[in-house]
């Protein structure tokens, strides 16, 4: 018996949930997962775990076990990477769930570039706006837009996003441009059905008071991008993350206005499982993201005084 690919297999199977998603991400057969367990359990002389066809439960030992199992695991990775740090070179797999709209304009060249610094590497990443199972689905990381709901994550703060209120300068200039957010109310509204509060507008005024504004809802859809375009072509008023509009408010396709009132910031973040040791990997890259993006994104210029 292998000991370290046994108790990997093992701390895999607790962390998918499934002997089937576990041999899936170890690349190895359902069958040779389960020859692993038994001979495990058989090895210690107790009982780990009580399969169902519908479910795994750890038993007290096991639950024990799985502790120091992801100890030894992690002392070893890090035994590895010590070892190597010599050569400085990532290799294997590193998989990661991103936002399709953030993920394709501003994580992709992020991304290109990593892995031309590393040549070794290689990425697997999933561009997706849905709330992506780290753990059942094998991802290292994930990069995130928003408050992180799931605790059993850990997350790393990247930056912070801006909101922007905008329109197209033909549409501002039929309608008249607000100079306070309850005129916008009248006026219709395009709005991502990503949040709770779709389609109510919150801010703060200049001078520090909180508020918030009833948006009519002319079209709704789960894609900035198209949110957007939708409002380059006249169609209403976005507010949309500012690494979205920045290019259509540089080129004059949409005109921002309000930008004296605070809208919502949104945080960027890498998040990753509590139950999976940061691989050198993963660890790399969160730093590179870190790096690139800078304190002051880029796309945020226009926003600047």
């Amino acid at each position: 018996m292998d000991r370290f690919e046994t108790l990997r297999a093992f701390v895999q199977v607790i962390e998918s949930g499934s002997l089937t998603r576990a041999a899936d991400t170890l690349g190895v057969a359902t069958s040779a997962v389960s020859r692993r367990l038994k001979e495990l359990e058989a090895h210690l002389g107790t009982q780990l775990m009580q399969r169902t066809t519908r479910q795994l439960r750890l038993t007290a030992a096991g639950e024990n076990f799985h502790i120091r199992a992801q100890a030894i695991l992690q002392a070893l990775e890090e035994a590895e990477a010590e070892a190597g740090r010599e050569a400085r070179a990532l290799s294997g797999v590193l998989r990661i769930a991103a936002p399709v709209s953030f993920g394709t304009s501003q994580l992709g060249p992020i991304l290109i570039a990593f892995t031309e610094a590393n040549p070794d590497l290689t990425l697997d990443v999933d561009f997706s706006d849905r709330m992506v199972d780290l753990v059942a689905e094998g991802h290292d990381l994930a990069v995130r837009i928003g408050n992180l709901e799931d605790s059993s994550l850990i997350a790393r703060r990247i930056t912070d996003i801006r909101m922007v209120v905008a329109a197209a300068p033909a549409f501002w200039d039929k309608h008249g441009r607000p100079e306070r957010p309850e005129e916008l109310e009248q006026l219709p509204a395009l709005c991502y059905t990503g949040t709770d509060r779709q389609d109510r507008w919150s801010y703060t005024t200049p001078d520090g008071r909180p508020g918030t504004m009833q948006a009519r809802v002319a079209m709704r859809a789960t894609n900035g991008t198209f949110l957007t375009d939708a409002a380059i072509a006249g169609r209403g008023i976005v507010m949309q993350p500012s690494f979205i509009v920045h290019e259509a408010v540089e080129t004059g396709a949409l005109e921002p206005v309000l930008c004296d009132y605070a809208w919502p910031r949104l945080t960027i973040q890498a998040v990753y499982p509590q139950t999976r040791h940061l691989s050198a990997r993963a660890r790399a890259f969160i730093d590179f993201l870190r790096s690139s993006i800078g304190s002051r994104p880029s796309w945020e210029g226009f926003l600047d005084p």
